[in-house]
């Protein structure tokens, strides 16, 4: 029985290693149509691609991984040009484009932005659940802490708005040649689209109480999964885990920001309160990671960037999840284990 069930895994690692396929694309050919690509001249990197493809197995859905060590460019992917919502990590993108602004002089970090009654949505937010009271100013910098600290959806779409939208956004990506990701809806409009909403945009205004009439309404399981379906397969606010690898890296050598917006945005995401069982779920007590987490129906993500022990450098690992009809805690458990292994393989194989 064992041997039965790891067999195809080891046929992939002796595919790779007889056919010197480093740097290259494998499509596999089984059933879940995997692809795979391996960077740099380590014929280990093998192993470690089929023990992710392994993991993946287990989240019962589609995962993509694009996982690079910064200090020799080494690195491996699973499905990395397959775009996967971004959920909750598009809020990176957002936070690249504010403080490109920032940079520019356009905006400053201590600007306060007016939080205006119409943006106050029934959400996950401090803003919402604390800080409602008309009149409320709150700061770039303090919006930019709520958004990628505690995931904090009113202070992403207000930022959002102050960066000139969506489109704005995208636009950046494609900039500093990140053409894999883009980002097309505030979250509530994004949330009002997967529950069936699907008039609603960012051209067309919900307003916060007929909001909760969509958040409120009624579903049968019929319902929700033709949701979860449509979800799925919308192109909108989705980043392939390659892009995203792209960004963070980018990001991390200081290429796209300043010096100084660059430290303040790595170090709000290794302060990031979200998502510990992911990422961070197994590794080794202390060991610290800048990144961020996403959430919504099917999908689960965590990005971002680990500290290696003694030395070893830094690894960036981006884990997507959808399609998966397991509970979160378990999609949660499938990128903490591939996160584990890929801190393990660099830690162990320096190149």
């Amino acid at each position: 029985m064992r041997a039965s069930r790891y067999r195809p895994h080891w046929l992939l690692l002796w595919s790779l290693v007889v056919l010197g396929l480093f740097g290259c694309r494998l499509p596999l050919s089984d059933a879940a149509a995997q692809d795979i690509q391996v960077q740099g001249e380590d014929p280990g990197l093998a192993h470690l691609a089929g023990e992710v493809a392994r993991l993946a197995e287990q989240a019962q859905g589609r995962v993509g991984v694009a996982a690079y060590h910064l200090e020799t460019g080494r690195g491996v992917t699973l499905n990395g040009d397959e775009g996967f919502p971004m959920a909750s990590t598009y809020k990176v993108p957002i936070a690249v484009q504010i403080l490109s602004m920032v940079d520019r002089g356009e905006l400053g970090l201590y600007d306060l932005i007016e939080i205006d009654q119409s943006d106050v949505y029934t959400t996950s937010s401090a803003i919402s659940d604390l800080l409602d009271d008309p009149g409320l100013q709150i700061s770039v910098h303090n919006l930019l802490e709520l958004m990628l600290q505690i995931s904090d959806n009113i202070a992403t779409d207000v930022l959002m708005a102050t960066a000139g939208g969506s489109q704005a956004v995208t636009t950046r990506m494609h900039e500093v040649g990140v053409e894999g990701i883009r980002v097309d809806r505030p979250t509530w409009a994004l949330i009002a689209n997967w529950l069936g909403a699907p008039e609603v945009s960012e051209d067309n205004k919900i307003d916060p109480e007929d909001y909760e009439v969509v958040l409120r309404a009624p579903r049968t399981d019929a319902s929700t999964a033709a949701n979860n379906a449509n979800f799925n397969s919308d192109p909108r606010d989705t980043s392939t885990p390659a892009a995203m690898s792209t960004l963070l890296q980018q990001i991390w050598n200081r290429d796209i920001l300043s010096e100084e917006s660059s430290a303040l945005l790595v170090d709000i995401m290794y302060r990031c309160q979200t998502g510990e069982g992911r990422l961070k779920g197994v590794l080794p007590a202390g060991t610290e990671v800048a990144h961020k987490t996403g959430t919504i129906g099917q999908t689960t993500n965590d990005v971002g960037i680990i500290d290696l022990p003694d030395g070893a450098g830094h690894v960036v690992a981006v884990v997507y999840v959808k399609e998966s009809e397991v509970p979160i805690p378990e999609r949660e458990a499938v990128i903490a284990q591939i996160a584990r292994a890929i801190h393990d393989y660099f830690v162990f194989n320096r190149g």
